[in-house]
């Protein structure tokens, strides 16, 4: 694949976080909000009309909620934690990996949250049984980078197809070991073939999104958002006591969808707590307690991932249509 570096913007993108920080976040989420409000509402349209849901586009599992960094907007940071320390157990880890192998599932895949991946020990170990048991799926993993060496960069990436590196720092400038993986790794593209190394430049104090309402440096209790949200359509997201929350936005973890130690993934995708969710922030996010104050927006992986479902259902839906033309 390839071995890339992205600065957001450069020195220009790095000065307005810094400086307007307020006016950089309202801006860059006004525009994500309004090029992507017809593409989210297509494909929340497509997954409430069909019989069976669709299968969630992006599984997130969190394999242990704890952070060794101190990001400015994170609740997960290791200043503002308030989380019981909790790690998953082996046997849940890969009962839920078996149930999603045994669902066919083809999507995107994560073992991270709230979180710092290579906090947990076990985080290669499990990347390994993932990419054997879930073949076709695509596994990326996001890391702050802190715990990272050349040796534990290579052990990772046989079992990932993408590895990003958010270098968060205040001084935009890669941390030292960070810059020994990245240069190590564009001299030695060859044993990056088959999977992406993405380092990327981030500023440690930025404003991004309130995250519910609980971002430490951008708290919101009183505007509400009228725009609708992806994720209870795209996404699972597992906390480690095996607990299917909201989204990633549940820094605090107190949103139960349904509880896989007691219910299969496949039928807890579809669960009432869901149906209720979707139904009511099917055209906007304000019907929902816990969705309303919050202005979160991905516009990468998800949209990407949204857009390829549209594509594939029109090509089969054409498809279909042309088996029964007259000649």
């Amino acid at each position: 694949m390839s071995v890339k570096y992205h600065n957001f913007g450069g020195w220009f993108g790095w000065t307005l976080q810094k400086y307007f920080p307020k006016l950089s976040a309202a801006s860059y989420l006004k525009l994500q909000f309004v090029s992507r409000n017809k593409k989210q509402k297509e494909y929340i349209d497509y997954f409430l009309s069909t019989e069976e849901p669709p299968q969630p586009l992006i599984v997130n599992l969190e394999t242990i909620n704890r952070c060794n960094s101190d990001c400015a907007f994170c609740t997960a940071n290791k200043n503002a934690e308030k989380r019981p320390l909790c790690r998953m157990d082996d046997e849940l880890f890969h009962s839920i990996i078996d149930q999603l192998a045994d669902w066919g599932y083809k999507g995107h895949l994560t073992l991270y949250g709230n979180n710092e991946p290579f906090i947990d020990t076990r985080i290669v170990e499990f990347h390994k049984y993932c990419r054997e048991k879930l073949p076709d799926s695509y596994i990326f993993l996001s890391t702050n980078g802190l715990l990272l060496n050349i040796d534990k960069v290579k052990e990772i990436i046989p079992y990932v197809n993408q590895l990003i590196i958010n270098n968060y720092c205040l001084d935009m400038k890669l941390h030292k070991n960070v810059r020994e993986i990245y240069d190590y790794a564009k001299s030695h593209e060859e044993e990056f073939k088959d999977v992406e190394l993405l380092v990327q430049m981030r500023y440690k104090n930025a404003v991004l999104t309130n995250r519910a309402g609980s971002a430490p440096n951008k708290k919101n209790d009183v505007k509400i958002i009228k725009e609708t949200c992806l994720m209870p359509y795209t996404d699972v997201f597992i906390f480690p006591d095996g607990r299917m929350g909201i989204c990633c936005c549940d820094n605090f973890e107190v949103t139960t969808m349904a509880d896989l130690k007691t219910t299969p993934i496949k039928e807890a995708w579809n669960s009432d707590a869901y149906k209720d969710l979707r139904e009511k922030i099917r055209e906007t996010r304000s019907n929902y307690g816990f969705c309303k104050y919050c202005d979160f927006i991905d516009a990468g992986l998800r949209m990407d991932a949204v857009t390829d479902t549209l594509a594939h259902r029109d090509a089969n839906h054409g498809a279909r249509q042309s088996m029964f033309k007259k000649d």
